[in-house]
């Protein structure tokens, strides 16, 4: 298992003992996780149908880090446990809970959210900010206007984890929290933070891409070999690692050929992305095949801004590049 060296001491992976103490970890660290302007909303309060199955979702995580604000269903899961009858059972019955139950859901974080000032002023805000209204049109918003999302924070993504999502139809944000302790009982936490790779993107475009709403296009470096075979024969990528909540946005994919030509040579319009095998990973389909662009190289002193995993931009962002430092720059976001 995983172990953290640091200055203060040696803290090894645990596994959490109960369910209740693996959430209350995770909601002490919620905005290390999450960072700044998502509110994680800890209250569990049941939603259903009359005379229908009632599910209590753990929490909610409300993102006013974007334009089009986004609501989350938030789960806390052991990987211990049968994943198949206990989370996958779980998020169907939220996602149809929800679509049937929206005024409760509403209720429910209008509640909550007048409990928390700092929460509450950061809605005003971005409310006003947005064009919204009032507290009660950006929540009608988000509640009614956009789609069923949920985060599975877990302490070990398995393959049967994979397995259980590939069932759902709607965006489910996986979230590895791993708790260490040293010898005396101290602890630490490992993770990354919520859609860390999609603020990376936007920060890395230096003003010029400014929400994550933007992002339209992934860019993925490939090898020659895999790039003339699968690329280019048969219309497609696999074994893309892609935020879940992102998938409706990617409409195109983009090729950065390695050494020695180093350099975005070809892009091609997304069919479908489906998920790949049993892993968290998935394959992109093209519309038709792709077209060479470009080519857009390194730039002076570019040396470290290659794609070295797949990273995302827009389609407008790659039309205008002339060099790589035109879509990656080295920087890096403050929080995520």
């Amino acid at each position: 298992m995983a172990r953290i060296v640091a200055p203060g001491g040696v803290f090894d992976a645990v596994s959490p003992d109960n369910e209740k103490g693996f959430e209350e970890a995770v909601v002490a660290n919620a905005k290390f996780v999450f960072g700044e302007r998502r509110y994680y909303l800890d209250c569990k309060h049941p939603i259903g149908v009359k005379g229908k199955k009632v599910n209590v979702p753990d929490a909610y995580l409300l993102d006013l880090r974007r334009n089009e604000p986004r609501l989350f269903v938030v789960e806390n899961e052991l990987a211990a446990h049968d994943l198949f009858k206990h989370l996958g059972v779980q998020l169907l019955e939220f996602s149809y809970s929800y679509s049937q139950a929206g005024r409760q859901v509403r209720a429910i974080l209008a509640e909550e959210i007048s409990k928390a000032p700092e929460v509450l002023q950061a809605c005003l805000t971005y409310a006003q900010d947005r064009g919204y209204r009032s507290l009660d049109h950006l929540l009608d918003y988000l509640v009614f206007e956009t789609p069923f999302q949920a985060i599975v924070i877990i302490d070990e993504r398995t393959d049967e984890l994979n397995s259980v999502l590939k069932q759902f139809r709607f965006p489910v944000e996986i979230i590895e929290f791993v708790i260490h302790e040293d010898r005396s009982g101290r602890r630490a936490f490992s993770f990354t933070p919520f859609l860390y790779e999609v603020a990376e993107s936007v920060a890395e475009a230096g003003g010029a891409i400014a929400d994550i709403g933007e992002l339209d296009t992934i860019v993925v470096p490939a090898r020659e070999e895999g790039f003339q075979e699968t690329f280019l024969g048969e219309n497609r990528w696999y074994a893309i690692r892609i935020h879940s909540s992102m998938i409706p946005q990617i409409k195109h994919i983009a090729a950065y050929r390695v050494a020695p030509i180093s350099a975005i040579t070809h892009v091609a319009p997304v069919s479908n992305i489906l998920p790949w095998k049993d892993t968290s990973k998935y394959c992109l389909e093209f519309a038709e095949p792709a077209r060479e662009i470009g080519p857009i190289k390194l730039g002076q002193g570019g040396r470290g801004k290659a794609p070295q995993a797949p990273r995302y931009t827009s389609m407008e962002k790659l039309n205008k590049a002339r060099t790589l430092d035109d879509i990656f720059s080295a920087s890096r976001p403050q929080s995520v």
